[in-house]
């Protein structure tokens, strides 16, 4: 077969499969020959071969033929050079096939290679504390870590700020690790990997990337909502996961909110997102973080023997500060280091005075997405149709009601609302606001409705 041939078959393939695709995956293919109706190519790396002829064999086939190439099959090897002290003599410098494109194996990946991020030795299952408003996200991240058989694919945490998202995700790697100490587990941010995908474009080291990534058992993506609008990071992203999922792979996901509801992410990706198990960590609630604050304090005493600790105090901070669990965690290490620096005994005086900045930022700061998720809860109505795109009565009326009292019980102005509703236009806020304070003035039930969600909200 003339070397002009295949030159046409490539342009014809790569309007057929687009540019992205040609370039990672057709321009690096070398025919090698055409032997006894099998049209034997030459590829880099073992997991490209088996990838190309997962994906790409019956389109390369089929253009062959349709250009009169006598091949009823194809066939894709890795041709490697033997190193120069193996190899003194010409001949057996020679190239030599290593694998075939029907071999199963993977690309050996040292563990201590993998780009992964560090994990804080301090989030673990053991140092979790579970509520009502986790528990399920703590039992999902739980099977995660036993192994064995993947149940769901991918894992979907989303949740706001200080929630536990990334104390689950390290504690899944921390127990895998420790249940197989070869496993390939792989964690790093969103923005890390699209940070080493741009850099491996950067340095035409694409190959070695996809290699990379598609070669650990484990693959780990913190906040992935920061890829969203990141056309070639997505693809990139989109062609991992597939190749992952397709080799039984575990995936583990998180992000500030579900799927469905990350602007400008694209639909595919959503749609592979929600095909596992999407767990919502809810805010924190009045137990919860009496809880985390009791164990925590557990641990400072033993830093700082001899503290005296007054009763009420941890209640106290477990009803003022409802922001995240990170400032409650924050104000209590304060506390504990400002009350043996000055020596004196932890009490309710000593607290105030000592988190007054906090406790003046947790003053009746109620947020949207609070507001959201009680409203929700008293209509009996999923927090993400709220947001969605559903204009039915039963969704609409719980959602301008959740609107009106994020207008009256925060800060925010009526386009950072409507940014919070699904990206509402804030004339849609504005006409949601207007049409319960109608409501209130002749439906009796609007009106007990909306005192009774704003006294629970203010409470």
């Amino acid at each position: 077969m003339k070397n002009d041939t295949w030159g046409r078959v490539k342009q014809q393939l790569l309007e057929a499969v687009g540019r992205n695709d040609y370039a990672n995956w057709i321009e690096p293919l070398q025919l090698k020959k055409v032997d006894n109706g099998v049209a034997h190519f030459s590829v880099p790396t073992s997991f490209m071969a088996n990838w190309v002829s997962r994906n790409f064999a019956d389109q390369i086939l089929m253009h062959l033929k349709a250009s009169k190439v006598p091949a009823s099959r194809v066939d894709f090897k890795v041709e490697v050079a033997r190193p120069a002290q193996d190899a003194p003599t010409e001949a057996t410098a020679a190239p030599v096939e290593q694998t075939s494109a029907l071999a199963t194996s993977t690309p050996e990946v040292e563990v201590a290679d993998l780009p992964s991020a560090p994990l804080d030795a301090r989030f673990t299952f053991d140092n979790f504390v579970v509520g009502k408003p986790n528990e399920l996200a703590h039992a999902a991240a739980r099977r995660v870590g036993e192994g064995g058989p993947v149940t769901f694919n991918p894992l979907f945490l989303y949740g706001g700020v200080g929630l536990g998202k990334t104390h689950l995700m390290h504690a899944i790697a921390h127990e895998i690790k420790q249940r197989d100490p070869e496993a390939r587990v792989l964690y790093l941010s969103a923005e890390q990997f699209m940070y080493r995908f741009v850099q491996a474009l950067r340095d035409r080291q694409m190959m070695d990337f996809k290699q990379l990534f598609r070669s650990v058992d484990v693959l780990m993506v913190d906040d992935v909502q920061f890829i969203a609008g990141k056309d070639s990071t997505q693809e990139e992203f989109f062609h991992t996961f597939n190749a992952l999922v397709d080799q039984g792979k575990q995936i583990i996901i998180s992000a500030d909110r579900a799927p469905g509801e990350i602007k400008d992410l694209e639909d595919r990706i959503k749609s592979r997102l929600q095909c596992g198990l999407v767990v919502d960590l809810h805010p924190t609630d009045y137990e919860l973080r009496l809880g985390i604050l009791q164990t925590k304090a557990e641990n400072y005493r033993t830093q700082y023997p001899g503290l005296v600790f007054a009763e009420g105090v941890l209640e106290f901070l477990a009803h003022r500060i409802t922001t995240n669990v990170r400032v409650l965690e924050g104000a209590l290490m304060r506390l504990f280091a400002f009350a043996s620096l000055v020596g004196r005994e932890i009490t309710m005086d000593l607290a105030q005075e000592c988190l007054a900045d906090i406790l003046k930022a947790s003053d009746r700061k109620v947020t949207v997405e609070e507001i959201q998720r009680r409203v929700s809860e008293h209509y009996s109505i999923r927090l993400s149709d709220m947001i969605g795109p559903k204009r039915v009565r039963v969704i609409a009326r719980p959602r301008q009601v959740a609107m009106y009292l994020s207008k009256q019980l925060t800060s925010r102005s009526l386009p950072e609302i409507g940014r919070r509703f699904g990206g509402r236009d804030h004339t849609t806020v504005m006409h949601g606001v207007r049409r319960i304070e109608e409501l209130q003035t002749t439906d009796s039930q609007m009106f007990e409705d909306v005192e009774m969600l704003r006294r629970a909200l203010e409470g």
